[in-house]
């Protein structure tokens, strides 16, 4: 039998170093050589002069990105790494970190400097040519939080036993009312539309004053009162101090979870039951370009529609106004069209490629055979004396305006139209299906966008960018999901989710670089 030579106790005279276990192209040489070129003083104030010398923050920052290059997210697996892996022991100097101590630098250390961080790298890879700056692609997705399935709060809930707690309170105070042996009823009933602790005590005393001075024989409902009486005493205080809490937490959301309040319920395409079910979690925001990540953020909100404008913003208020500016195109799919998104983007002169929510079923040919002749989007409009046509010529002038706001704040100003007559015409049943004459309700401020993008979407370059969308910022959440088993956050709370989320997309973004 014929082996190379095998000796475990072989020594060497010149004993090889990291620089000959590493190859030239390894990418943990380009982390090391990325991270070197930035400036980190918006890191370094994190750290105190007092106590003992920290590990030196640089060094903490390559291990940091390089464990999310390498698909270790645990703070445990990335201790257990520094101490037997060439590439992070190379990054290091032979430094042999804790978990506790990685988990600390990147929950607290890096919350106000990362972003600053990300920045730097983005601009770094646009002076190399990888990206220009000038046209984005912006899409969401959701990823589950660290948080129990089954620890909801639903705004739904508190407001149905809030209305169950006044109506109890109502019952039991008319009870009272029918049974008091004494005529000194309050002049007026309570008002049982809002609960409050004041209304509480208000009540409970006016009804133990009837029953104590009741002479009521009907002994056991009066006693079933007491017991209620005794039920709302020891328990709609604390319930509704309990209540209010819990709005406090969930603002304008409909649920959040008991284990990460910031937390939303959320519907998951990747749902592991495959039955649709909601789950705890965030709606992340990606703006790339070359399926380089330019921008995140990461939201509580369970659509896309209203994200936009703060995502831009977050954009601008990380890049500087000048680089904002050399942004002329933005590409989106439909669950971003929105009146206030398109004024956002006219405002800030960004072409918007951005599909509205009937865009695709108008290029469907059934769609228009369908709806063509009666749908309102289609009635012919007289611009100059404001008014429609119905589909059998008609006139539908206008009867009123009104004013609208989004829960974002965003104001609206809606058109009212109905037609004079519908009685008798031969085709009402297919035309509306209302009782009286038909009316339409129309933004012409929106329409006026819709009308616009419709002609950026169906141009050459529109179609150009629609295809672009789908092989360009898609492809990112692919990546991270799929190919880098990033489904479920391990950190809590919405600061340190964006951190970890800025994490993953900073090491996309040099794994990019390195492919």
């Amino acid at each position: 039998m014929n082996f190379k030579d095998y000796n475990q106790h072989q020594l060497f005279l010149f004993p090889p170093t990291f620089e000959d276990l590493i190859p030239e192209y390894h990418p943990v040489r380009i982390v090391n050589d990325v991270i070197d070129k930035i400036k980190i003083d918006p890191l370094l104030k994190a750290y105190k002069k007092e106590g003992n010398p920290s590990y030196h923050p640089k060094m903490m920052l390559k291990i940091m990105i390089y464990a999310y290059m390498d698909n270790t997210y645990s703070s445990r697996r990335i201790e257990k790494s520094v101490k037997e892996n060439v590439n992070f022991m190379w990054l290091s100097g032979m430094k042999q970190v804790d978990h506790n101590t990685i988990s600390r630098f990147r929950s607290q250390k890096l919350k106000d400097a990362f972003k600053d961080i990300f920045r730097q790298v983005v601009l770094l890879l646009a002076e190399e040519g990888l990206i220009s700056l000038r046209e984005v692609y912006t899409d969401g997705t959701k990823i589950e939080a660290q948080a129990g399935r089954y620890t909801f709060v639903w705004a739904k809930s508190i407001k149905t036993n809030k209305e169950k707690m006044l109506k109890q309170l109502e019952e039991l105070w008319k009870y009272a009312q029918n049974i008091a042996a004494r005529e000194d009823s309050d002049p007026e009933p309570p008002d049982f539309k809002e609960i409050s602790k004041e209304k509480i005590r208000e009540t409970v005393e006016s009804i133990d004053r009837k029953l104590k001075g009741s002479n009521t024989t009907d002994k056991k409902g009066r006693a079933g009162a007491k017991s209620k009486l005794n039920y709302i005493k020891n328990n709609f205080e604390k319930n509704l101090e309990k209540y209010q809490n819990q709005e406090k937490i969930l603002e304008e959301r409909g649920s959040y979870s008991k284990t990460d309040h910031d937390a939303t319920f959320m519907r998951m395409k990747e749902d592991h039951m495959k039955n649709g079910q909601l789950k705890p979690a965030y709606n992340t925001q990606v703006s790339s370009e070359n399926q380089f990540i330019i921008n995140y953020t990461v939201h509580r909100q369970t659509n896309d529609i209203g994200t936009l404008h703060s995502h831009l913003e977050n954009l601008k208020e990380t890049f500087g106004k000048e680089v904002f500016s050399n942004i002329k195109s933005l590409t989106a799919d439909a669950g971003y069209g929105s009146e206030e998104n398109y004024e956002y983007l006219q405002d800030n002169e960004i072409e918007a490629f951005v599909k509205y929510n009937t865009f695709d079923k108008e290029q469907d040919k059934n769609y228009q055979k369908k709806y063509k002749t009666f749908s309102k989007e289609n009635l012919y409009y007289n611009k100059d004396q404001d008014f429609y046509l119905c589909p059998m010529g008609q006139r539908m002038d206008k009867t009123h305006e009104s004013n609208a706001t989004t829960k974002s704040g965003f104001k609206q100003k809606l058109s009212h139209y109905q037609a004079k007559n519908c009685v008798g015409c031969p085709i009402r049943g297919v035309c509306h299906h209302s009782k009286t004459n038909r009316s339409i309700e129309r933004n012409h401020n929106l329409e006026r966008h819709k009308e616009k993008v419709r002609e950026l979407l169906l141009s050459e370059e529109g179609i150009v960018k629609r295809k672009k969308r789908c092989y360009d910022v898609e492809p990112v959440f692919a990546h991270l999901k799929h190919c880098h088993g990033f489904r479920r956050f391990s950190l809590k709370s919405l600061k340190k989710v964006e951190i970890e989320f800025g994490l993953h997309a900073l090491a996309h973004n040099l794994r990019k670089k390195v492919a």
